[in-house]
């Protein structure tokens, strides 16, 4: 099986998608609490000025601490990445992408089949990378799961390539 995911289409850059290394990265969603709590649509821009704001505050008050040290370092939960339930949302890898302005849909090529959904509906969808810790090795590398986790019992599988048109 490939793990690598091709996004192209009517797109500024075509990207490669690599899920095996999703495990490390801050924009991952734990998806045993994912659908279950209450999401606040946080506008990027501000999201970035605050966390930048924070930064600067401290570098003010404290000095800036260069290169990191152990009380800077940021630690990660080995048994967490070990046994957990993890996707992304598909939101980011669309906006690097640059998708055309006359690009409308977004296509999840399967094994199955193709399943389509309207541009702004599929930057809400979650792709599921790892199931109690472990890849989707058998019907992966991802699972694609609405904004609303209806379908977590029942998601699109086999992806074999994800097109913007």
């Amino acid at each position: 099986m490939e793990f690598i995911l091709p996004l192209n289409g009517k797109t500024k850059f075509s990207l490669t998608l690599d899920p095996t290394v999703w495990i490390f990265d801050d924009r991952k969603v734990d998806l045993t609490t994912y659908f279950a709590e209450a999401r606040n649509a946080e506008d990027e821009d501000e999201k970035y000025l605050d966390a930048v704001g924070k930064h600067w505050s401290r570098e003010i008050m404290e000095g800036a601490v260069y290169p990191p040290t152990l009380k800077t370092e940021r630690k990660f939960d080995r048994k967490g990445m070990q046994t957990g339930t993890f996707g992304m949302v598909l939101a980011p890898f669309i906006k690097n992408a640059e998708p055309a302005d006359d690009a409308t849909e977004v296509v999840f090529e399967t094994a199955n089949g193709q399943h389509t959904f309207p541009i702004d509906e599929a930057r809400e969808l979650v792709l599921k990378f790892a199931h109690e810790g472990k890849p989707l090795k058998d019907d992966g590398p991802v699972h694609v799961l609405l904004a609303d986790g209806s379908n977590v019992d029942n998601p699109i599988t086999h992806v074999t390539a994800i097109r913007i048109q």
